[in-house]
């Protein structure tokens, strides 16, 4: 059964510079890193309100999603928190990252 993993991050109002960046990062970049790294499939949503987007991912099991979280996702981690520091944004001020995964129990297409 697929396994779900989502990353929702929030941006303060005067962060719209790190935003646009870390979206186009998030869509250039990091989420094919994911899915190289053990993710089967990979979105990103822009949040109507704010400046909030969020990153889905699947992966095959929870088994590997936990092979990703011990081993790609620090160093991963670290790029996101580099672009944003080159953008601006101190560890812990103007932007909140939000983690949530569980079994996905249930697809309509």
């Amino acid at each position: 059964m697929d396994f779900a993993y989502v990353v929702r991050i929030s941006f303060e109002a005067d962060r719209a510079k790190a935003f646009d960046a870390f979206v186009d990062w998030l869509l250039a970049k990091h989420v094919t890193d994911v899915c190289d790294a053990g993710g089967c499939h990979g979105e990103v949503l822009l949040v109507d309100s704010g400046l909030v987007v969020e990153a889905r991912y699947r992966f095959a099991s929870r088994e590997a999603f936990e092979v990703y979280e011990r081993d790609h996702a620090p160093r991963l981690r670290v790029e996101a928190l580099e672009l944003l520091a080159a953008n601006g944004c101190a560890p812990n001020a103007g932007v909140v990252f939000a983690r949530s995964s569980g079994r996905l129990v249930g697809v309509r297409s």
